[in-house]
């Protein structure tokens, strides 16, 4: 039986097809648990491709889970929240690929990097006290950090794009924040006067991520070239190179460094190379443990002595430092870029399809929510 299409109205229907599309294909590229000592603890920060950065409440959203599911089985496909954030901020004219916070408690910053080249900072007593409104978009939110790559000059004095963040790193007792470029450079920036301390030079192309080893005033990269490099941040000069393709006898396309970790006593670093992990005692210059993995691994975490990986499948892992696969728990997201550690031991996860998994300390899932547009 044919429909009435007295009234039907193209354009209105291909908008729908379009924004769910987008909302579809739109990616959590990092999520980040509230800092200690504030009053918020459960508040999850996400940044999306869209350029967003939000903070969603998960107590708020768990009980939602709940109300919608009360017997607490989760199919991704359908029983997924649209959740509402309580603020955010149009913070990047691109994707936002990382946050990070500067210090603890109310005056702690929340720290964000994209596409766009830039390190924006928001007071995190404001961000979170402000009033959700879709019209100003954040706008009204004004940020206290806001800095942008350099611009490297070329034949006749033409200038390069300005080159992307893809990943952050804090040192509150230095004063700095340090950014992974797309230009090979690893950029410290003075968080007080907004300008570059120092450019660390060496990788051969460009970075994926960062990590600060302030317990020995270190900054540690990973980059597309294969190499993991240890970076004194006094002197600005390489002091190491880790080649995790060499050690674990790689070749080809899988020889990147997707991803780095560091411990909590900051001795233990593991280094992701496509679908392997190495696992490298840092006061030994010693490889301990080559890991092999089912997909490639886009992010991962210390929990203690052991490891937590997401990525190319829809998979959260936990390994020992043996390399023993001690638990794999199903996640929303068919490719995750994020994991992030609670104290208390939940995990949030994040990924494809701007979905977020927040799973407890005991592997049940707790909610799941899909990212609201902005």
């Amino acid at each position: 039986m044919c429909g009435d299409a007295t009234n039907w109205d193209e354009d209105a229907y291909r908008e729908t097809v379009v924004r769910e599309r987008e909302i579809q294909t739109r990616t959590v590229f990092r999520t980040a648990w509230a800092p200690p000592y504030t009053s918020n603890l459960d508040t999850l920060l996400v940044a999306s491709s869209d350029g967003s950065v939000a903070s969603y409440s998960i107590s708020s959203s768990v009980a939602a889970s709940k109300l919608k599911n009360p017997f607490g089985f989760v199919n991704a496909d359908t029983d997924e929240l649209l959740a509402e954030p309580n603020c955010f901020v149009q913070a990047h004219a691109g994707p936002a690929y990382d946050v990070k916070f500067y210090g603890d408690g109310e005056d702690a910053l929340l720290l964000s990097c994209g596409d766009d080249g830039q390190i924006r900072g928001w007071r995190w007593k404001e961000f979170s006290s402000s009033n959700y409104s879709v019209s100003s978009q954040g706008n009204d939110i004004k940020p206290v950090l806001d800095v942008v790559n350099p611009q490297h000059k070329g034949p006749w004095g033409a200038l390069s794009p300005v080159p992307e963040n893809n990943a952050i790193a804090v040192n509150t007792q230095g004063g700095s924040v340090f950014a992974a470029s797309g230009d090979s450079c690893a950029y410290c920036w003075d968080v007080e006067t907004g300008k570059v301390k120092m450019v660390f030079k060496g990788h051969m192309d460009y970075l994926h991520c960062i990590v600060a080893r302030n317990s020995s005033n270190q900054i540690i990269t990973g980059s597309e070239d294969g190499t993991t490099r240890i970076w004194d941040c006094k002197s600005g000069k390489c002091t190491q190179v880790i080649d995790p393709a060499r050690d674990l006898k790689l070749k080809g396309s899988a020889s990147w460094v997707g991803c780095v970790a560091l411990d909590a006593s900051e001795s233990w670093l593991a280094c992701s190379s496509g679908r392997n992990i190495s696992l490298w005692n840092l006061p030994a210059s010693e490889c301990v443990s080559k890991i092999p993995t089912r997909a490639c691994v886009q992010d991962m975490s210390f929990d203690n002595n052991q490891i937590l990986t997401v990525g190319t499948d829809p998979l959260l892992n936990r390994f020992d430092m043996n390399g023993t696969i001690l638990s794999q728990i199903q996640c929303a997201p068919s490719s995750s870029f994020s994991i992030s550690l609670h104290p208390a031991g939940v995990m949030a996860v994040g990924g494809y399809g701007c979905l977020v998994d927040v799973i407890s300390q005991f592997g049940s899932h707790m909610c799941t929510f899909r990212c609201q547009c902005v």
